[in-house]
């Protein structure tokens, strides 16, 4: 009788293979947004930083389940973008990533491991979209506002854990190769300003994103640490990992 065979190559390393095969394709910030019907856009050519984590992602759990078709790289996509991996609507795309965190953390794709890291409980208010309505088409129609606003009280009365940016150094050798780093938003409204990947050179720890300052999918020259010291715009890093 025929055995399956385990697959024991870590995810995040997995993780951290697929996204290099991105280094300098272009960034291209709001690759998602438009009007019309909520549906699946899949764009491998161009990124933004979430959309770079959601593709390298969804690749990665194709290669681990040995089927690299488009179907189900397409499948995997939805799965990780939308709320129970379906598309309900505009509203049901996880727009702020502490919920996308949440639900992809329901869904089993990785944990948030930021508490066991030494990560401080934060609540904030959360009203991004809404109070800048005009940046996004399709709140012009006031059923989708509705839907978004409710998710964002949501939001505001959850907590979620963040590491202080003045203790990042300290955490850093607990991060491992192919985390998720996400780094918290000092601006009003907002949870999440940026994310890519943690990537271990030797002592190292290096951050793999799609870089707005670049204009392309890059590895920072700094470490984390002094790339986190370097944006005051950031209050600290939430760190989830693969499963």
């Amino acid at each position: 009788m025929k055995t399956r065979q385990k697959n024991i190559f870590p995810a995040g390393d997995a993780a951290v293979l697929i996204a290099r095969l991105f280094l300098g394709r272009p960034y291209q910030a709001h690759t998602l947004d438009g009007t019309g019907r909520e549906k699946l856009i899949v764009n491998v050519s161009a990124f933004d930083c979430v959309t770079f984590v959601e593709t390298v992602l969804a690749l990665t759990r194709c290669a681990r389940r040995g089927n690299l078709t488009p179907s189900a790289f397409k499948k995997n996509l939805k799965f990780i973008r939308y709320r129970g991996g379906k598309i309900r609507g505009y509203a049901s795309r996880l727009h702020y990533f502490t919920d996308w965190l949440r639900d992809n953390e329901t869904k089993g794709v990785l944990a948030d491991v930021t508490g066991r890291l030494g990560g401080k409980p934060l609540r904030k208010k959360i009203d991004f979209m809404t109070t800048h309505r005009a940046l996004y088409p399709r709140l012009k129609n006031p059923a989708q506002f509705s839907e978004i606003m409710q998710a964002e009280k949501s939001l505001s009365r959850r907590t979620f854990r963040i590491i202080p940016r003045e203790q990042i150094g300290a955490r850093s050798d607990k991060i491992l190769n192919g985390d998720l780093i996400a780094f918290g938003a000092r601006q009003p409204g907002l949870d999440v300003a940026h994310v890519g990947f943690a990537l271990r050179q030797g002592k190292n720890l290096r951050l793999l994103h799609a870089s707005p300052k670049d204009g392309k999918i890059a590895l920072s020259r700094q470490t984390l640490a002094d790339y986190l010291r370097s944006h005051e715009k950031y209050t600290g890093v939430l760190v989830a990992r693969l499963l």
